[in-house]
């Protein structure tokens, strides 16, 4: 069979995406991996956005997408024009969004919602679709059954033993690859070591996608396609890589023992870098320079009604460890709506004192399947799922609009205006500094 698997176009609205970072399409490259027998391509529409050509040259018999809530409408518009081109093509969604609302998919030129992890699920739904069997045997999927209203098949059970989930196939990817990045790092390859997450934010919902678990691959493996990667740049694509902290360590000997040599970042909370600082040597020892961190807030109060599970004295030792060992931190903040001048100007403090170079302030946005969203459901001033991009605030602000953005865009101008920034060479750029400009001057006549 005949498949194509589309990464949407670029967000222009995330802040960062195409100026400061690209980062290849992994999910799509393990979904990939799991058909080996069939004919798959994939088109990175960040890269190459003629759809219709690639069409023509490859003319699908499935056609499968992926994205998160700002590409909802994206995606529906691709699949419609898919349709449009071959009324015959099995048209199948996937990703964040499509798991946790599956229902905004619901529409007569979308054949298939793939719900949960992709990799077995579409395995299974190629299969029954090329021997034309009933799609009401492929669990965790919805479709539309003939009727105006979703048919749900049985929940697929997580899949535990993460080691069984192949390699990506990069090779489909290897007309993009030089144009993968993260700042100064270029080609950068991405990596998926665990997936889930054992805490309960709020405002996440990754936790919910693998039902409050969390899975990780053996050192071995991990360690094994590390060795099978060309790029000397290594993003680790997960939100708790450093969290099992005996198999963090062993990935370290064997990296160490092999000897690999690349250049790492890694998300990692706070907490755990302060109960383990060590595991921060060892990795910056063998290639570690960027880690990413959720500090969210300068209040404990902030982080408890976010359910963070955190503290700030934690945030505030993890810094310190990090900068103690040379690491470069990407710092990430929420801004809540409710800030009032003076709630900026003393977050705008903190973020100093700490000597933090790369901080990223996002709104507080209640993203769709989260705990956050039903609380907040009712107070939300629009639905239009492309403001959900952690620029524009759709919760009602205790500022003017445009006195709140105003505010934001200060934040980045005090961070990130080239004399007041000479050190962040893996981040900052003039590129990204007049994206956050646009963005937020023209924010509030959304």
């Amino acid at each position: 069979m005949k498949i194509l698997l589309i990464q949407p176009p670029l967000n222009p609205n995330i802040i960062g995406a195409g100026i400061a970072y690209l980062t290849e399409p992994l999910a799509l490259e393990i979904i990939a991996s799991s058909v080996p027998e069939h004919n798959v391509n994939i088109i990175d529409m960040r890269i190459d956005n003629n759809l219709e050509q690639e069409l023509k040259n490859i003319n699908p018999d499935i056609v499968g997408i992926t994205g998160c809530t700002t590409d909802v409408d994206k995606n529906k518009e691709i699949l419609k024009k898919v349709k449009e081109f071959n009324k015959n093509i099995l048209t199948v969604v996937g990703g964040h969004h499509a798991t946790m609302i599956p229902e905004d998919f619901n529409e007569n030129y979308v054949d298939i919602v793939v719900i949960g992890e992709g990799e077995v699920t579409f395995r299974e739904l190629v299969e029954m679709y090329e021997k034309k069997d009933k799609l009401s045997n492929v669990a965790g999927i919805a479709f539309r059954n003939g009727s105006k209203d979703l048919f749900y098949t049985k929940p697929r059970e997580v899949t535990k033993n993460m080691d069984d989930m192949p390699f990506p196939n990069r090779k489909l990817t290897s007309q993009y690859r030089n144009k993968y990045f993260r700042g100064s790092w270029r080609p950068v390859a991405s990596i998926m070591s665990s997936k889930g997450c054992p805490f309960r934010c709020s405002f996440c919902a990754l936790w919910k996608i693998n039902n409050g678990k969390y899975f990780v691959r053996s050192p071995e493996s991990v360690v094994n396609e590390l060795e099978s990667i060309d790029e000397k740049f290594i993003d680790f694509a997960e939100d708790n890589a450093l969290h099992d902290i005996s198999r963090s360590n062993k990935i370290y000997e064997l990296i160490k023992q092999r000897g690999i040599k690349k250049t790492y970042k890694l998300y990692a909370r706070s907490d755990t870098i302060v109960r383990h600082p060590d595991i921060i040597e060892k990795w910056r020892s063998i290639g570690m320079e960027l880690v990413l961190v959720g500090l969210e807030s300068f209040r404990d109060d902030e982080l408890r009604d976010l359910n963070k599970s955190n503290t700030i004295k934690n945030n505030e030792e993890a810094i310190s460890i990090l900068h103690k060992n040379g690491v470069e931190v990407v710092a990430y903040f929420i801004v809540n709506p409710n800030y009032t001048k003076d709630d900026f100007k003393k977050l705008s403090e903190y973020v100093q004192r700490l000597k933090l170079k790369q901080p990223i302030f996002t709104v507080l946005t209640p993203l769709p399947g989260t705990d956050f969203y039903k609380q907040k459901y009712n107070e939300l001033t629009s639905h239009n799922y492309q403001l959900f991009d952690f620029v524009h605030s759709v919760l009602p602000t205790k500022l003017p609009l445009q006195e709140f953005y105003s505010n934001l865009l200060n934040l980045y101008n005090k961070f990130y205006l080239t004399e007041n920034n000479k050190d962040g060479k893996l981040f900052t750029s003039n590129k990204m500094l007049q994206q956050v400009h646009d963005l937020l001057s023209k924010a509030h006549n959304f």
